[in-house]
């Protein structure tokens, strides 16, 4: 070996990232420090071994294992692309550890492509923060109990509606859901089946809406539900279809078949809503629906 040949050896194997050099025939020619440190497997045990040999065993978030059906090496051998993506390797003791892999195709003086280089970094401390920090949005904007988003969110949303509205003349529609004889549920069956009661309406209202649409819960058995107006009629339509669909769900509690009905307020916002008089306009109307004998739909 040369000494410029020893000198970026020693660059490499000094770097803080693994970076290891396939050929074409994608048999590993060169195993950085850092790739030993990362994965746990030495020079010795990976030089001249193929990565169909499943060493590293790279599989995505869903358990395919890319070195068989979707290899980056491969892809960059065969179209001279770089590719970049995030993978779970094998470490030598067995688990699995998140890291980010870079390919780039190794290219000789005639500009054929010999085989490529892979850099990859353990992401497992990025991996454990994204995780942190969904938690804490989690915390911060879901319910706990019906795992749809809370009052603090449904107001943030709102507030956002009300303005996208006044700027850029985007409608919108509020629903206010409130259940119906939801304390006799409670008193009957006990708070543990009521909770189940809420999960199960929560349910049937995320599970029947757009992904644009908000649905939170805005305190005890109440719901608001924040949507996109297509039609002049479509809040009155929708709302219909999510009362019939909440009055036709059922939890198995033994022997008990238990349902539920909701009273509906429905509203369209207007050029001089803030977020309390929609709120407070679409309350209106749902006790209006239960004055006129629960299990229906008001709108204005």
């Amino acid at each position: 070996m040369t000494s410029q040949e020893e000198f970026y050896k020693a660059l490499l194997d000094n770097l803080y990232d693994g970076v290891y050099f396939v050929d074409n025939d994608r048999i590993i020619t060169y195993w950085n420090k850092s790739c030993e440190r990362i994965t746990g497997f030495t020079h010795e045990q990976v030089i001249g071994k193929s990565c169909q040999d499943n060493i590293l065993n790279h599989c995505n978030e869903a358990g395919l294992e890319l070195c068989k059906t979707a290899c980056p090496l491969t892809h960059t051998i065969e179209t001279g692309r770089p590719q970049e993506a995030e993978v779970y390797l094998r470490h030598a003791q067995g688990h699995r550890l998140p890291v980010r892999v870079r390919v780039s195709p190794i290219r000789d003086e005639n500009d054929q492509i010999v085989g490529a280089v892979e850099t990859f970094s353990n992401n497992a401390a990025l991996f454990s923060a994204r995780h942190r920090i969904r938690r804490l949005e989690e915390t911060v904007i879901i319910d706990t109990l019906t795992k749809v988003s809370n009052r603090h969110h449904g107001e943030m949303r709102l507030k956002t509606a009300i303005f996208e509205y006044q700027q850029n003349n985007i409608p919108f529609s509020l629903l206010f859901i409130d259940l119906d004889n939801f304390k006799h549920i409670n008193d009957s069956f006990g708070h543990e089946t009521g909770d189940r009661i809420l999960h199960m309406v929560a349910n049937t209202l995320k599970l029947n809406l757009r992904q644009t649409d908000t649905i939170a819960r805005w305190g005890g058995e109440e719901f608001v539900v924040l949507m996109e107006v297509n039609l002049p009629d479509s809040n009155q339509n929708i709302a219909e279809k999510l009362r019939n669909l909440i009055a036709r769900s059922r939890l198995q509690l033994g022997e008990s078949d238990i349902g539920v009905t909701a009273s509906i307020g429905a509203t369209t916002v207007q050029p001089d809503d803030t977020i309390e008089s929609i709120v407070a306009r679409a309350d209106g109307l749902m006790y209006q629906s239960k004055a006129a004998g629960k299990n229906r739909v008001t709108r204005a």
